[in-house]
Parts: structure tokens; sequence; C-alpha cells
């Protein structure tokens, strides 16, 4: 069976990395899924997390898609490992599930020359110390250095992050950071929504420091994951079509993601069915 290739996420972020696939990858078709009903997952328990995921990703498989990416930095830390070893051998054994934290971690040494990365991410993200254990299982020798922004998120949805107000919060939490260590010459970006803010990262930013966002990495992790598995790039349509389905309400829905897309959407509701 063919079809599209899903793209997940609990909201509107994903849609940053969906962006630069699309770029990065025109000729496939796209299904974009974001569950915004019960969004955001950051502040939801471990289990709650994997059972939301899961059944998003089960959605996805149903709608035709043979290869989803969890464009969530929550889902991938929190779901991703126990849907690939646990649920695809048994529920979807011809079917795969990609993250976003392991394709950054695997390249992350290529842009540090002093070893030391700071990662600014979402609450969840930081406590789950997911990038910590990726980027050390493939470079043991880079020191990671992390910050949470619990403000940033709700500065991007409340379209309210180019308010000098919002500029105050961005600054402090990116010299909190850097207080941790003057070593730091790369920040990943760990939150897909933060690429709305780079404009503004870049101009409070020392000009030596690298700011890596998430979205082109993961793209060219995508195109290279295709190249090495022809059997499951075959499956994957080529008709340049992309639909985009929302949990909540269609007309909100339309209105944030035009923003975090670049252009102009129409999603349809979808109703995600219970394990």
């Amino acid at each position: 069976m063919t079809g599209p290739i899903g793209v997940f996420d609990s909201g509107y972020g994903g849609l940053t990395v969906l962006k630069e696939i699309t770029a990065k990858l025109p000729q496939y078709d796209f299904i974009y899924l974001g569950d915004n009903a019960r969004a955001p997952y950051g502040t939801r328990s471990f289990e709650t997390i994997y059972h939301y995921t899961l059944a998003c990703v089960s959605q996805l498989f149903e709608m035709g898609c043979p290869l989803v990416i969890i464009a969530c930095n929550t889902s991938s830390a929190r779901a991703l490992r126990t849907i690939q070893q646990k649920d695809l051998p048994k529920l979807f054994p011809d079917k795969r599930v990609l993250g976003i934290i392991r394709p950054t971690a695997e390249i992350i040494a290529d842009y540090t020359k002093t070893n030391t990365v700071g990662i600014l991410g979402t609450n969840g993200t930081i406590a789950s110390e997911s990038y910590v254990l990726e980027i050390n299982r493939f470079h043991p020798h880079i020191n990671v250095i992390q910050h949470a922004c619990p403000m940033w998120v709700p500065l991007i949805e409340n379209n309210t992050y180019l308010n000098e107000g919002a500029k105050y919060f961005i600054q402090q939490d990116i010299q909190a950071l850097l207080k941790k260590s003057d070593q730091i010459d790369t920040i990943l970006l760990a939150c897909t929504h933060y690429p709305l803010l780079m404009p503004i990262i870049r101009e409070l930013t020392p000009k030596h420091i690298n700011i890596l966002p998430q979205g082109p990495i993961v793209a060219e992790s995508l195109l290279d994951y295709l190249n090495r598995h022809p059997e499951m790039e075959s499956h994957c349509v080529k008709n340049t079509h992309i639909e985009f389905y929302t949990t909540d309400d269609v007309e909100n829905f339309n209105q944030h993601a035009t923003v975090f897309y670049g252009q102009a959407i129409q999603s349809k509701h979808l109703e995600i069915k219970s394990l």
C-alpha cells in the first residue's frame, strides 16, 4: 500500500518542520495532523503523552501513511521509543515512525568547535533530558547545557512575541543559558515553535554563536532516510499534495497555522479514536 508521509505534532509547531520538509522534498504527498484539542502535551504525564501520541500516529497509519514523522519534541522525548519498540512490531509491522531528537543529536558535533552546546526548550523537553542523553550517546565528549523557556510558546501562540515586553523575556532566557558557560558556541532551538523567534534570538545572541532550528536538520535527515530505505520510499506517494487536519476548531487552526507555515492553509477537522 502506498500513501502520503504523515507529520504529527501536538499543535502548530510541527508546521515549521513540515515547511522545511516540503521545501526539501516537494515531490511527496503529506498529511499534517495537529492535536490542538489536547495541546499542550508538555504539562501532561508520561503515560498520557504516550497514549495521545500513539492514538494520533495510529490515525495517520489508518489514513494510509506508511511513514510518520513525530514533529513534536515532547512526543519524541516521551513516546517515540515505546511506540517503535513495543507497538510497531505488534500493531503496524510494515510502518515506520521517526522523531526529531535523534537527527539533531547525530549532527550537532558538526556545528560546535568548543564541544559545548546549549539547549533551549520547553519545561517538559528540558526535564526529560532527552537531548542530553541522545547527544551524549553519539558524542560523549560534548558538554550539553540546558535552559527551559516557559514563556516562549505562550508568547508565540498569543501572537505577542513581537512586542517589546516579549523581547525582555527572550533576552532573559538567552542570558540565563549563556551564564551557565562561556564556552557555548552553538544553541539548539529544541522546540518547533522557536523558529518564529529566530530574528529576535539572533539579534540578542553573540554573533559567534550558531543558532540551530530543527526543521532543516529533520528535512535533511528524512531525505537521507528515504535514500537509505528504498523499500519505504517506494510506498510514499509523489503527487505534491498536502492535507492539514486539526482535532480542534478549523478556523482557529487555519489562522494560527498560516503564521507557522508561512502561507495560507485550509484544514479539516478530525476526531481521534481512543485506543
